[in-house]
Order: C-alpha cells, then structure tokens, then sequence
C-alpha cells in the first residue's frame, strides 16, 4: 500500500541522512542496511579502534520521548546477537564496540537530529 511506502522511503532516508550526519562527525561508514536471520543492522560504522553498531530512529511530530524508552530487554538481547554475529562473520571478536542510537525527527525545513552514542549496553 501506499502507506507502507512512503514508510520505507522515510526510513531510507532517515539512513542516508544519519550516515552523512556520522560521516560529519568523523566515523568512517562501512555498511548500511546489514540483513541476517536475526534482523537487520541500520548502519555500521567505525569511530577510531571502535566498531559502532548504528539503530536509526525517525519520528514525525513532536511527540518525541527520549529514544532509549521504547527499547525492550528482548529487543536488546537481539541487538547483541546481531553485533555478535557481525563481528564473528568479520573476525573482528575482539574489537571493541558498542550501540547507537541516531534519532531523526521529521521537522519542516530540516531534519533535526540527535546522536547518542552507548545508548545501549549489550544484553547476554
């Protein structure tokens, strides 16, 4: 459906923006979008030694809690599994990681956005 759509697109978009946003920021980009039977990883990054596991949140209006509140235990469980599956596919056991969360909010003129870095610990 068209709904569906347009969905996707922002969510497209919201991954272009926030790479960009970490490319500005000094993080070199390796991968966008990573699918496996887990999931799916937004974007992969790394920030110096630091390999960066990257969720990318967008919301329209103004309604805006804090991204971290709506992120269950199971869904961190899952997030860790994900990065662990990444680092062993890569070999990269034991380079040191962790969570982002870059948050867009659909505003009128521009996107407004908010990086948080180590927004999540990693759950066994």
């Amino acid at each position: 459906s068209h709904c569906m759509r347009t969905r996707i697109d922002k969510g497209k978009r919201g991954e272009d923006i926030a790479a960009t946003f970490l490319k500005e920021q000094g993080l070199q980009l390796l991968e966008q979008n990573v699918r496996c039977t887990f999931g799916e990883i937004d974007l992969v990054a790394k920030d110096g030694r630091t390999l960066v596991f990257v969720e990318v949140r967008s919301r329209t209006g103004s309604r805006f809690g804090l991204p971290q509140e709506s992120v269950s235990a199971a869904k961190q469980r899952r997030r860790t599994q994900l990065a662990k599956w990444y680092l062993q596919r890569h070999r990269l056991e034991n380079q040191p990681a962790r969570f982002d969360v870059v948050a867009i909010r659909w505003a009128v003129e521009k996107p407004d956005i908010t990086w948080i870095p180590n927004a999540f610990e990693a759950r066994e």
